[in-house]
């Protein structure tokens, strides 16, 4: 059976899972069922983030899952009638629900399947977690382990494979840095993988050879790592259950109504996981997927499963998706919905690809040496041929300037052949972007989405690296603002340890490191602008701010509950607030424990 064969309905949807696209699927209710149920929130600030200006609301009203009244208290009564459900916020805020624009939820929970290494101080208790992990891995699978930084070890390198071997000589070992882009592997996994001596490196990254020799000594990056870790064997049963749900429970614990997977397709099974959580209705929060560059097909005929489920009536291909049911990208099946496409253009703050060299090369990195450059031009510009005139969003991971002229060269070119559109291209991290660039993506209508926690964790390292001026001009968030043009921020977890959301807002508000430094002082926003960037323009960058982020009647009721007001509080706080309560839809979906 094909992926178009279309006998196996159940086969179509899953595979749609996968990318997402139909209508909600929530069944109206039965005309002869009781009036439903209404909830006000009042007593606390809400905070609508209605507006480049703060503005606040006595009263909320929910019902059927909508807002259904905001403003002032006799408003949101007189709309609301008797018999309402009163819930007092007691001081507490209430908020839009916060949306991921770039994240890898799916990745993320499979990594909770794994070995916990961040933190690792040494090799030494690097190698003793994968042993302990090693104890409760089922025969047949892999041994991984996530979340280590090279140079947060005491040797300051990643591990070999003669070193992996400690852990099993015969099992297959891997383990990926906490960025994603570097990792390992032992003397099994290399051989099962087919690296030897003879493998030549993949363009765009490569794998560590032994000194004076050809043979791979085990630490990989980038599209060589990506080339290993394909080849895991998939999540199945109750682990794909585990993975799924772990990982959306984890999004929503940190006030997450929406969560994004952007680079579906890292692991071979990702597809599977998605359309096994569509089919069992695992997840409790939106899910927006992004298909990696080399799986685009893959992920469109599914889609066009889900299309061919939902609609029997439509007939065709899967290119059909794009040409005649382009709405189907704007609606969720089972909480997933396919957004668009990932193209990494360059790779991490050490391989991150430039105009002009480095200031200082990363360890190993000798002569002059500008970073890498992934992909070729006349792919990418292949991608917006085809990809600029439909709804599916180009993302594009981008750290150094040549990696966004080449976004730019791209998205100008679609311009001049096919006329503007409102596309929302989205450049991931644009970390160092230059003034003139800056201008020509307003032009574009890019939306750019910052690491904004990059700045507490690798802020000194991107300073040693890459030199004050292009340090202190990283993730150019106050230059948007003052500017007026759309940004958000984002957390990249698992790259960062946790998908806190209020860690983002703390770090693009204060711009510190961890050593105490402040850099950037001058692209410092307000907590009012952060907090912005992860609920109003969060919507518009994936095109669904006519729902989601802000507290508008006609809206979702997807809200969160903290602790405390993110504007009312010491700035160098904020991280501190506690989210109480992440409602998806007027449900509770994360409630924090006494």
């Amino acid at each position: 059976m094909t992926l178009r064969d279309p006998s196996d309905a159940r086969l179509l949807l899953s595979l749609g899972a996968a990318l997402l696209l139909a209508a909600c699927g929530r069944s109206p209710v039965p005309a002869a069922a009781p009036a439903p149920a209404t909830t006000v929130y009042s007593g606390g600030d809400i905070l609508t983030m209605a507006g480049r200006e703060p503005a606040y609301a006595e009263a909320l009203a929910v019902r059927d899952g909508k807002i259904l009244a905001v403003g002032t208290r006799a408003d949101v009564d007189k709309a609301v009638g008797a018999g309402a459900t009163q819930v007092d916020l007691a001081g507490k805020t209430l908020v839009p629900g916060f949306i991921d624009t770039h994240g890898h939820m799916v990745y993320f929970g499979k990594n909770l399947m794994d070995a916990d290494l961040v933190g690792s101080a040494d090799l030494a208790e690097l190698l003793a977690r994968l042993k302990q992990h090693a104890e409760t891995v089922p025969e047949g699978a892999w041994i991984v382990g996530f979340g280590y930084k090279a140079a947060g070890l005491a040797e300051n390198r990643t591990p070999t494979a003669a070193e992996l071997d400690q852990v099993s000589a015969t099992r297959p070992v891997m383990i990926v840095d906490s960025s994603g882009h570097l990792g390992s592997a032992n003397s099994a996994l290399l051989k099962l993988a087919g690296v030897t001596a003879d493998t030549p490196d993949p363009e765009g990254g490569n794998f560590t050879r032994a000194p004076g020799s050809r043979e791979p000594l085990g630490p990989m990056e980038e599209t060589a790592l990506n080339a290993v870790r394909s080849q895991r064997p998939p999540f199945t049963g109750e682990l794909a259950d585990r993975a799924m749900k772990a990982g959306a429970a984890e999004w929503a614990k940190h006030g997450q109504t929406t969560a994004q997977d952007c680079g579906l397709g890292l692991g071979n099974d990702d597809i599977d996981l998605v359309l096994n959580a569509i089919d069992k209705k695992l997840l409790p929060i939106d899910l927006y997927v992004c298909a990696k560059d080399s799986i685009t097909d893959q992920v469109l005929d599914a889609a066009y499963g889900v299309s061919r489920a939902y609609a029997p009536d439509e007939t065709g291909v899967a290119q059909k998706l794009l040409d005649k049911r382009p709405d189907l990208n704007k609606s969720y099946i089972n909480r997933v919905r396919m957004g668009g496409v990932k193209y990494w253009l360059d790779g991490s703050l050490d391989t991150a690809w430039f105009t002009q060299p480095y200031t200082n090369n990363p360890p190993g990195k000798t002569g002059i040496y500008s970073g890498f450059q992934q992909i070729p031009d006349e792919v990418l510009q292949a991608a917006f041929d085809r990809f600029w005139t439909s709804d599916v969003q180009l993302n594009m991971h981008m750290n150094g300037d040549a990696a966004v002229e080449q976004a730019l060269r791209a998205i100008e070119a679609a311009v001049v052949k096919y006329g503007m559109r409102d596309h929302r291209p989205v450049f991931i991290h644009a970390t160092y972007m230059r003034p003139d660039q800056i201008e020509r993506m307003k032009k574009v209508g890019a939306v750019p989405t910052f690491l904004s926690a990059g700045i507490v964790t690798a802020g000194d390292s991107v300073l040693r690296l890459w030199g004050p001026e292009r340090a202190n001009n990283a993730a150019a968030a106050n230059t948007l603002e003052k500017q007026g043009l759309p940004w958000t921020l984002s957390h990249d977890a698992p790259v960062t340890p946790s998908p806190s959301v209020l860690a983002l807002v703390d770090a693009a508000v204060n711009r510190r490191t961890g050593s105490g430094n402040v850099i950037g002082p001058d692209e410092r926003v307000t907590p009012y602008a952060a907090l912005g960037a992860v609920t109003r323009s969060a919507a518009y960058q994936i095109k669904e701010d006519k729902t989601k982020g802000t507290l508008e009647a006609g809206k979702l009721a997807d809200m969160v509950v903290l602790s405390a007001n993110p504007l009312k509080v010491d700035p160098a706080t904020i991280k501190d607030i506690q989210v109480l309560q992440t409602l998806k839809e007027g449900l509770a979906v994360y409630e924090a424990k006494p």
